[in-house]
């Protein structure tokens, strides 16, 4: 039996804690009983000695960014934008220090970001701080990405991505585009519906002519595009309400719109929002420049379309930008493509091929990539034919010709449908499928003739057709699918740029060249030790080689040998 006669603490010098003692007799034989668990006493000092630099690893992220990014340049750059007088702003380099570290942390607000830093010695030193200072305001964040133009956030993505091309990141040959929808700082609940007004009269200040020199048919009452006015068209507005009343047969059963509830003069009025929304019917008090658009399987929200262009040697991104969502990827292409030959063409690299989806398929996009002598590779759209069916085109004469009678379609007109596109008319005559057997199920029993039409760059469309079958097309296709879509990807989930909290299409520009700057540094800060890493594992794999052809050539020699010996 142990009976306890005294219990100290004393100090452990080994591990600064302390050690607690207890003293016991057994049969008149005193033990001394050591509890090694340790115990940690704190008090907070008064006065410490505390270099941040210190403690940031060497090899820490945050350091070897501010040790590789030279930023003093944008003092000379945002000097315009700050006068003479009243309170000194924050460190343009600071500034945009603290937007960089938003998006490598993920972070989707300003106040988060001033949060997040201030508990992050890596990011405190990166951001020239120490302990005991305290960071901006996250309201002059905002206030300052408001205040500087969309210039120094190219200037700043253009001198990130020189930094890649210095590296040979890049090749800027092959180029792969595609686009996301991010959402915009504005609700549905923001969308007011537009003014119908009368139809206007439209003439035209000149005449157009196909070529053979006849006048092109104009449409009398071309759709205007109203997008982007607050008032539509009673035409256009008979158009939409059509187009909905077909969606309402179309989803019918399916879940109603969203009820909303609004005050008026002290009573509850129950307002219930169209299923069915257009942009070209309604519009946001909130955001004007956000747009409604849907994708498959998600919500209907209004968005910005985010077009962006991907190097697919080194899935660095040459060029970012925002554009309103209710526009086509067609539409969009010619100024992507522009700006991202710019973009290169700064760096002494020339853009040939590019790679993109369907939704970029159209005649103004592929006379794009003729004018800027670029080799396309855009699978076309759904309404295209290669071929017609029982008909059989003539291009020297051009006319159709009829594979069962050899009765011909000789080309009619050029015309302008309501909706502005051109096209070529071909037309038999009555007399030629009056008796023909096939009559009814070429032209149905109320027709007379025989009508085929076609866009007149048609001659786009088919050599699109015919490049697309290569095997080269094929790999492409795979290429731009593993190049562009993961960086989009990466974009939205890991760069905090699944929502912009700006408003406008400006404000949006300068939030997504932010997130494609991030993008490239990351790439370009990573880069030395991935190649490093490849080049000691093809070394290695090069060494197995010869080494394993080395002893084959051992094993014949010696082989050879000895069948010569017993020959002798």
């Amino acid at each position: 039996m142990f009976l306890s006669l005294h219990c100290c603490n004393t100090l452990c010098l080994l591990h600064n804690s302390h050690l607690w003692i207890n003293v016991v007799k057994q049969n008149c034989v005193w033990y001394c009983l050591i509890n090694m668990q340790g115990r940690k006493q704190y008090a907070e000092k008064l006065f410490t000695t505390f270099q941040l630099s210190n403690h940031v690893p060497v090899d820490n992220f945050y350091r070897r960014l501010k040790e590789g990014l030279e930023l003093q340049w944008l003092y000379k750059s945002t000097k315009k934008y700050y006068g003479r007088e009243g309170q000194a702003s924050i460190d343009p380099v600071v500034f945009f220090k603290l937007i960089l570290v938003g998006y490598l942390e993920n972070l989707n607000s300003d106040r988060k970001i001033v949060t997040h830093s201030k508990m992050r010695l890596d990011i405190l030193f990166f951001l020239g701080y120490d302990l005991d200072e305290e960071l901006p305001w996250h309201s002059t964040i905002s206030r300052t990405r408001a205040l500087y133009g969309e210039e120094v956030f190219k200037e700043l993505f253009s001198k990130v991505l020189s930094l890649c091309v210095q590296k040979q990141m890049l090749s800027g040959r092959r180029q792969a585009i595609d686009s996301a929808y991010i959402k915009a700082n504005a609700s549905m609940d923001s969308l007011v519906e537009k003014e119908i007004i009368e139809d206007g009269a439209h003439y035209l200040n000149e005449l157009q002519h196909d070529e053979y020199g006849r006048t092109i048919e104009q449409h009398n009452n071309v759709m205007k595009d109203d997008r982007d006015s607050d008032t539509i068209t009673k035409s256009r507005s008979n158009s939409t309400q059509q187009h909905h009343s077909w969606k309402e047969e179309e989803y019918k059963g399916m879940p109603k719109g969203k009820s909303l509830t609004k005050i008026t003069d002290g009573d509850d009025e129950k307002i219930t929002r169209p299923r069915f929304v257009s942009n070209h019917t309604h519009f946001s008090t909130t955001d004007r420049d956000a747009r409604v658009s849907v994708k498959p399987g998600k919500p209907r929200q209004l968005n910005y379309s985010m077009q962006t262009a991907v190097d697919m040697s080194s899935h660095v991104i040459t060029n970012i930008e925002a554009h309103l969502a209710d526009r086509r990827d067609s539409e969009c292409l010619d100024q992507v493509l522009a700006n991202t030959i710019t973009n290169l063409k700064q760096h002494d690299l020339q853009v040939e091929e590019i790679a993109c989806d369907t939704g970029y398929s159209s005649s103004k996009a592929l006379k794009a990539c003729v004018d800027h002598n670029v080799t396309a590779y855009i699978p076309n759209f759904g309404q295209y034919k290669a071929v017609r069916e029982g008909f059989v085109f003539d291009e020297e004469n051009d006319r159709y010709t009829c594979e069962a009678k050899g009765v011909h379609l000789p080309y009619k007109k050029t015309y302008q449908d309501k909706k502005g596109y051109y096209k070529k008319q071909y037309r038999s005559s009555a007399k030629d499928c009056g008796h023909c057997p096939l009559r009814t199920t070429c032209i149905g029993g109320r027709a007379d003739y025989k009508k085929i039409e076609d866009t007149v760059d048609k001659y786009l469309y088919d050599q699109m057709h015919q490049r697309l079958k290569t095997r080269y097309a094929k790999r492409m296709k795979k290429r731009r699918q593993a190049t562009v879509e993961p960086v989009l990807g990466t974009l939205i989930n890991f760069m905090g740029i699944r929502r912009v909290w700006t408003r406008g299409l400006n404000n949006a520009n300068k939030f997504m060249l932010g997130a494609a700057i991030a993008y490239n540094i990351k790439k370009w800060l990573n880069y030395t030790e991935q190649r490093r890493k490849t080049a000691v594992i093809s070394l290695k794999k090069a060494t197995e080689g010869l080494y394993f052809w080395f002893l084959m050539l051992c094993y014949f020699t010696t082989r050879h040998n000895r069948k010569s010996s017993l020959q002798f």
